[in-house]
């Protein structure tokens, strides 16, 4: 039986103001908080509010049977907490029904897993807590910023727990395979990889309203049955697409609201069924090895991290930023933590790519990197007055490794206060 995996990703990155070089060291505000709410209410009401209304609707025209998933980065939960506290009244509802899975994402959609293994984990922890105490939810599959996937990044985050990972099913990683199969990473083979059917996505995302593609006019009729079409031994063919597919990428009037609300009684109709990520990986045994030494994204033709870090311009920036990283750690300032988190929101890096900087409110990427730079200069210049680089490296891993050891000495004594409460 074919199963289609429905997965919606929201993230948006506050917007920085324009910083200049002369107000480094006095302003150390460096977002245009009026730009960010108007952007975040554009996408709650254009676009996330009615998809998440429809997957209600789905949810409950089909008696529970369509199943979906939702990756909300912390970021993005804190700016609806702020600017539009509806968005997650209709999240907990979501969650509610229990046919929606929230995946685990770095809290503010960062590079961490590639170049901070720490951080990476402190990301994965913060975001896994928030979905808890918000949503009532223990997330165990991974949708890694851009859907990047290392074999050493499964391994790491396999030990802290987690069993699922999704990646992209990028030509020159599978060869000849399908994506639509269920993988066990090479890096950690108790952690199962699900792969984005990159054709059957993009077919939603970028060619829905497009006169010119071959398969236009699409309806949910014709999407079935290209899925009914796939050869019988593909399980579960993964569809995954950023929120904004919905409502912005391709608007309203393109009928790509109807489209979706009516798949489900054409999928069902054909015996075709619907899964998450966590009820494949349960469901469904590993057809084969999936590896990948290098990074892997679902971005760009290369489908790498060429897109973010890629250029002089965007490795000086990330350089700099993760070069404080330990530092930062033993920091206990909020401000100065809430910053660190910001800063890090790998779209500040996509605005300094040559070739397509998606949607950016600079002229070039030479101006985003210099707007981001000023930023960054007064950033790094905080963390200096709090932990100055005199301090010698080997004294900063002692300080690290004492705190670390007095963390994970209240975690077990919190876990033995639980225990003995149960008892």
């Amino acid at each position: 039986m074919k199963n289609i995996c429905f997965c919606f990703q929201m993230h948006s990155p506050y917007r920085l103001k324009r910083y200049r070089f002369f107000e480094i060291g006095h302003d150390h505000y460096y977002y245009d908080d009026m730009a960010t709410e108007e952007h975040v209410n554009w996408l709650v009401q254009t676009s996330y509010m009615p998809l998440c209304q429809i997957i209600n609707d789905m949810i409950k025209l089909s008696k529970g049977k369509f199943h979906c998933a939702l990756s909300v980065s912390g970021t993005m939960i804190e700016m609806f907490e702020q600017f539009n506290p509806e968005m997650i009244d209709i999240l907990k509802e979501l969650a509610a029904t229990k046919c929606v899975e929230f995946l685990a994402t770095p809290y503010s959609y960062s590079l961490a897993s590639e170049y901070n293994e720490s951080e990476m984990k402190e990301q994965f922890k913060k975001q896994a807590e928030l979905l808890e105490s918000i949503f009532g939810v223990k997330a165990t599959t991974i949708w890694n910023t851009e859907l990047l996937y290392t074999d050493e990044t499964a391994y790491q985050l396999n030990k802290m727990g987690y069993k699922v990972m999704l990646s992209e099913g990028a030509k020159h990683i599978i060869s000849w395979k399908t994506p639509n199969h269920l993988y066990q990473s090479a890096g950690a083979p108790k952690m199962k990889v699900l792969l984005r059917n990159t054709n059957l996505s993009d077919e939603l995302s970028f060619h829905f309203s497009d006169p010119g593609w071959a398969n236009f006019p699409m309806d949910a009729e014709k999407y079935a049955n290209m899925l009914q079409s796939l050869p019988e031994e593909d399980e579960i063919i993964n569809i995954w697409v950023g929120a904004e597919t919905f409502g912005v990428r391709q608007n309203a009037g393109t009928g790509i609201f109807d489209f979706l609300k009516a798949l489900p009684y054409y999928v069902l109709e054909r015996e075709m069924g619907f899964m998450t990520p966590a009820e494949a990986a349960k469901k469904l045994a590993a057809n084969d090895v999936l590896s990948s030494p290098y990074p892997l994204t679902w971005s760009g033709e290369a489908k790498d991290l060429s897109m973010y870090a890629g250029n002089d311009l965007q490795q000086e920036a990330i350089h700099k930023l993760f070069a404080v990283a330990e530092r930062v750690h033993l920091c206990q300032d909020k401000s100065l933590k809430t910053n660190w988190l910001r800063l890090q929101d790998v779209n500040y890096l996509h605005y300094m790519n040559h070739i397509d900087q998606g949607e950016t409110q600079y002229e070039s990427a030479y101006d985003a990197f210099i707007n981001y730079m000023n930023v960054l200069s007064d950033f790094l210049q905080t963390v200096e007055e709090q932990y100055p680089t005199t301090i010698e490296n080997e004294e900063l891993n002692e300080l690290l490794k004492t705190i670390r050891n007095q963390e994970e000495e209240i975690q077990q004594l919190n876990e033995k206060l639980k225990k003995a409460k149960k008892g």
